[in-house]
């Protein structure tokens, strides 16, 4: 990481991830590498981090809603004081058994999420009933001996709709608490771009064995990336669609008793005006 920081003149380099990458071991060692990271929450730490909010105010969110806390590093013994209705701020010296979380409530997010826990109460249900084959069911328990719905987990679930997490070791003078959310739904741009070389352009498993013949290859799958991304951004249309208009394209020379002769395309007007968004004369005629 120092080595790419130093080849691409990187002062300060952030990690976003989602909550995939949040355990206790990964997050301390990004921080003593140095390295500021913003990292999805996961919603079961909810009730510990909002304590306050839920002691003072119940379960009401405003959306839009941001909430600035913190987070214990490791297990649930919090270093904020409970009795204060104000939440703390968080700083490395002061609160060097936490981190920092930023929670964020949507209304849109919080009627998603009662849909999805709508359907998967309606599982569990047909799976109590017999109607469906119990596999990795949500929300289904066993009591004596018997299969009944897990009402408690329902309630706790539904009072965190529209809840998202995130945890940082940035402090809120670098960055504020709408900027941290901000940045980490930046991420949906690298993983579109994952999609992109796996789906649209496409990039192949690497087979390779030697160190060289990897590099290359990734490359090359760089490159080509970054190339998809000029054409969306200068078209604005999907690099899909334009590999669509752009492939059967081709431009054809004949060598006719010593005389070339070219025969160019006929081009459709999506492909003009591809061209044509990104500045490039059409072939002669």
């Amino acid at each position: 990481m120092e080595a790419f920081q130093a080849a691409h003149g990187i002062a300060d380099l952030v990690i976003v991830a989602d909550a995939g990458m949040l355990s206790a071991s990964n997050l301390s060692a990004l921080d003593e590498a140095r390295l500021r990271f913003i990292v999805g929450a996961r919603t079961t730490r909810a009730p510990g981090d909002l304590e306050a909010h839920f002691r003072w105010s119940g379960d009401a969110f405003t959306d839009g809603q941001v909430i600035d806390t913190i987070t214990p590093r490791r297990g649930s013994n919090t270093e904020r004081d409970k009795s204060r209705k104000a939440e703390p701020v968080w700083a490395p010296h002061t609160h060097p058994g936490s981190w920092r979380a930023v929670w964020a409530y949507s209304k849109k997010r919080a009627a998603r999420d009662n849909q999805t826990l709508t359907a998967q109460e309606n599982r569990a249900r047909a799976v109590i009933a017999g109607e469906k084959r119990p596999k990795n069911t949500r929300f289904v328990t066993v009591r004596k001996g018997d299969q009944v719905l897990d009402e408690a987990s329902i309630a706790r679930a539904r009072s965190l709709v529209g809840l998202k997490g995130y945890v940082t070791n940035i402090p809120s003078h670098l960055m504020d608490a709408g900027e941290v959310v901000s940045s980490y739904h930046e991420l949906w741009h690298v993983e579109q771009s994952f999609r992109m070389s796996k789906h649209d352009l496409p990039a192949r498993t690497v087979f390779h064995h030697t160190r060289d013949a990897i590099e290359a290859h990734l490359t090359m799958v760089m490159a080509s990336l970054a190339v998809a991304r000029h054409l969306q951004e200068a078209t604005g249309i999907s690099i899909k669609r334009v590999i669509r208009a752009l492939k059967p394209l081709q431009e054809v020379t004949i060598n006719l008793n010593g005389h070339h002769l070219t025969a160019t395309p006929q081009l459709t007007p999506k492909a003009e005006q591809i061209l044509t968004a990104l500045s490039t004369p059409p072939p002669a005629h």
